[in-house]
């Protein structure tokens, strides 16, 4: 494929390592897509989990005070407009004042509200390791996904076509995680396409292995950003954490998963899911 670009890191590549894997192309694409120009990665090992508990810790010390900041930030809010009501009951309305306190602590919340935000992505990530995992359907995880975040695609304007079978065999999972980690994906397909679009989701059996492409026809990313899209703290967005598909990448490595992509500018996104399945099991719905 033309104008693809792959990443690896150490000394074995992802693509090696899925070499004894179900192949497939991973870019499902909507009608109209072509090849040409695709942009294309493969998720390398994570960072050690040592320094990513070590960091969580100290994001845990930042999370407290930001709280009390919040709390305190509050009750001042309400101070201000006590203060008004009480000065004269038939207008309460503030002073300029006071209005532009007012507007000050607004300002203040918005900004703690968002360093908290950012806090919890880095407490997810850093809990490297943390996996709890047991047989469960995949399937269902999935329907969970779809079905929480359809209300809001709706109203963006983003169709849903959804390609699942009627039954798969379980996968040694946990089902908290592989949740964020597809929610993950959705949510940020959503992002993509800020006038709507396109959401193509599909789960398949290859063997012993559940293959799941998760295709947008969004804005697409160019080569260089592939290239960099499963780094911590590297985002393009002005709100993003940097986090949210790194995290997704740690996931699907701690259950023995691979994870890809391939992008094309002004086409769409399409990422690809391996993961491994205990055919013995089987769970329908």
């Amino acid at each position: 494929m033309a104008g693809i670009a792959h990443r690896t890191r150490g000394e074995t590549s992802t693509m090696e390592q899925e070499s004894d894997m179900p192949q497939e192309e991973p870019f499902s694409r909507p009608a109209g897509v072509e090849s040409g120009g695709a942009s294309e990665v493969i998720a390398a090992p994570d960072r050690e989990v040592f320094l990513g508990r070590i960091a969580g810790g100290l994001a845990h010390e930042i999370k407290n005070p930001l709280s009390t900041m919040s709390i305190n930030l509050a009750l001042l809010e309400e101070e201000f407009t006590r203060s008004a009501r009480n000065r004269d009951s038939g207008n309460p309305e503030p002073t300029a004042r006071e209005k532009r306190c007012l507007k000050r602590i607004v300002t203040l919340q918005r900004e703690i509200s968002r360093l908290e935000d950012i806090v919890n992505d880095f407490l997810v990530y850093a809990k490297g390791g943390e996996v709890n995992r047991s047989a469960h359907s995949i399937l269902d995880v999935m329907r969970e996904v779809l079905n929480f975040v359809h209300t809001e695609d709706d109203l963006q304007g983003i169709r849903h076509h959804v390609d699942l079978p009627s039954s798969l065999p379980l996968a040694v999972i946990d089902p908290g995680l592989m949740r964020q980690a597809l929610m993950n994906l959705v949510v940020n397909a959503r992002q993509s396409m800020p006038m709507g679009g396109e959401l193509i989701v599909r789960l398949r059996r290859d063997g012993s292995h559940a293959i799941i492409t998760i295709t947008d026809t969004g804005v697409g990313m160019p080569a260089g950003d592939v290239e960099h899209c499963f780094d911590a703290y590297w985002s393009t967005k002005k709100t993003g954490t940097g986090l949210g598909l790194a995290t997704t990448r740690r996931i699907i490595q701690e259950h023995d998963g691979t994870i890809s992509v391939i992008s094309e500018i002004g086409r769409g996104t399409s990422f690809r899911i391996v993961l491994p399945l205990v055919v013995e099991i089987t769970g329908t719905s």
